[in-house]
C-alpha cells in the first residue's frame, strides 16, 4: 500500500511566476491524492506518506505552503536550487522511496528511484517558438531525464511515442492522462463583472492560454479578425491567460485580453461562451479543451491529443480554415449541441483521483 511508502514530490513549479500547465497537474494531482479513500490519516486532510519539496519560501504568501501538505525546503531561492540540480551538485532530502519529478526541472536522486512527468517535446516539434537558451535547456535536461529517471510519465501516446524516438525505452514510460475535474462551481456573477470591466456585451467566443508563441495567438486573432463579419452580431473575441514571453500580442477589433483569473470566474465564462478555441501549434495534451468540454462548451482546435476526435478539428497553419470553424461552430446549432455532448463523453471519465491511482500504482512498482 502506497500510504505505507514515502514519496518526495517535486512542487517548485507553483512558485514560478507563471506556472501554467505544470502548476495545473501540480494541483490537480494533490486534489487527487486528497481525495482517494483509504490515504487519509484521521487526524490530517493530507496523505501522510507524500512530502513536498521546493525552494526556500518567500516571506507572506506562499503558495506551496498555503496547501498545508508536509513540506522540505531547500536552503537556496529556486533559480539557483534549479542551477544546483542541472549540474547535480544538490542532491535532495534523503530517506524517501520514490522522489517524483512534475517537470524536467528535475533534482538528482542518488540512491532513490526517480519518476518524472514529460509534459511534451515541443522544444523539437515547434523549435522556433522557444528562445535558443530555452531549446538548449530542455535538450540537457531531456538528456538527464533518459539517462537518471526511472519512469517516465506521459499524458499520451504522442509524448510517449516522441520519448521512444529520442531514446528512451518503452519498458519506462507510463501514459498517465491529466484529469480536467479541478475547476470550482462557476461564479457567474464574478464573469459578469470582468465582462463589464472589459466592455464585452452579449455572447462572445473565448480563448484560454499562456500568452507565448506556441500558443499560435496572432494566427488565431488574424482568424477572428477574418471570421468576425461573418458571425451574427460581430461576437466579440475573449482571451485569457497570463503573459509568458515572446512578442507582444496586438489584438484586433472586438477582441480583448485579460491576465489569468481564479477557477470559479473561469469556469463561468467557459459556461457562458459560444465556444473555445485552442490553436496551438504543438502540445502534449491540452487542458483548456477538457476544461470547456466537461462544462458543455463546443470546441474548435489543432489536433491536440486531450481532445481525441470531440472537438472541431483545424490545421493551427491555415488562419482561413480556422476562422470557418468559428463560423460554424459559432451558428450552427445542430453542430454545437454535438460537439458539446462528444466533449462531455470524452471529459468527464477524465479525473484528478484516477490520475492520482495510477501515479500510486507506478509508485508502488518502484519501490
Amino acid at each position: 500500500m502506497t500510504g505505507q511508502r514515502s514519496v518526495l514530490l517535486v512542487v517548485e513549479q507553483l512558485r514560478r511566476r507563471v506556472p501554467g500547465g505544470i502548476g495545473t497537474y501540480v494541483r490537480g494531482l494533490l486534489q487527487g491524492l486528497e481525495g482517494l479513500e483509504g490515504l487519509k490519516e484521521a487526524s490530517t486532510t493530507t496523505p501522510s506518506f507524500l512530502t513536498l519539496y521546493a525552494s526556500r519560501g518567500r516571506e507572506g504568501r506562499d503558495p506551496v505552503r498555503e496547501l498545508g501538505w508536509s513540506l522540505r525546503e531547500s536552503f537556496l531561492p529556486g533559480r539557483l536550487m534549479v542551477q544546483g540540480w542541472d549540474h547535480r551538485l544538490l542532491d535532495v532530502p534523503k530517506g524517501f522511496d520514490v522522489v517524483h519529478a512534475t517537470s524536467f526541472a528535475a533534482p538528482p536522486a542518488r540512491g532513490m528511484p526517480l519518476s518524472m512527468m514529460v509534459h511534451d517535446l515541443a522544444f523539437r516539434e515547434a523549435p522556433e517558438t522557444f528562445p535558443p537558451r530555452g531549446r538548449r535547456w530542455h535538450e540537457r535536461a531531456l538528456g538527464r531525464a533518459l539517462r537518471h529517471a526511472s519512469a517516465l510519465v506521459v499524458t499520451s501516446q504522442k509524448v510517449a511515442s516522441d520519448l521512444v524516438g529520442a531514446g528512451a525505452s518503452g519498458d519506462r514510460i507510463r501514459i498517465i492522462p491529466h484529469g480536467c475535474d479541478h475547476l470550482p462551481p462557476p461564479d457567474f456573477s464574478a464573469a459578469d463583472e470582468l465582462l463589464g470591466r472589459l466592455g464585452v456585451r452579449g455572447e462572445f467566443i473565448l480563448s484560454v492560454s499562456t500568452l507565448e508563441p506556441r500558443k499560435n495567438l496572432p494566427r488565431l486573432l488574424e482568424a477572428y479578425r477574418i471570421a468576425r463579419d461573418r458571425l451574427p452580431e460581430r461576437w466579440q473575441f475573449v482571451v485569457v491567460g497570463p503573459v509568458g514571453w515572446g512578442p507582444e500580442i496586438r489584438a484586433p477589433a472586438g477582441a480583448v485580453l485579460t491576465q489569468a483569473l481564479g477557477g470559479a470566474t473561469l469556469a463561468a465564462l467557459y459556461r457562458r461562451a459560444r465556444l473555445l478555441c485552442y490553436v496551438p501549434l504543438a502540445e502534449g495534451f491540452g487542458l483548456p479543451p477538457l476544461e470547456a468540454m466537461r462544462l458543455g462548451t463546443p470546441v474548435v482546435s489543432s489536433p491536440v491529443p486531450s481532445v481525441a476526435d470531440s472537438a472541431m478539428l483545424v490545421d493551427p497553419f491555415e488562419v482561413e480554415e480556422i476562422a470557418e470553424a468559428m463560423v460554424k461552430v459559432g451558428t450552427d446549432d445542430e453542430l454545437r449541441g454535438s460537439l458539446a455532448e462528444a466533449g462531455r463523453a470524452r471529459a468527464l471519465p477524465l479525473t484528478w483521483s484516477a490520475a492520482a491511482r495510477r501515479h500510486l500504482d507506478l509508485w508502488d512498482s518502484m519501490v
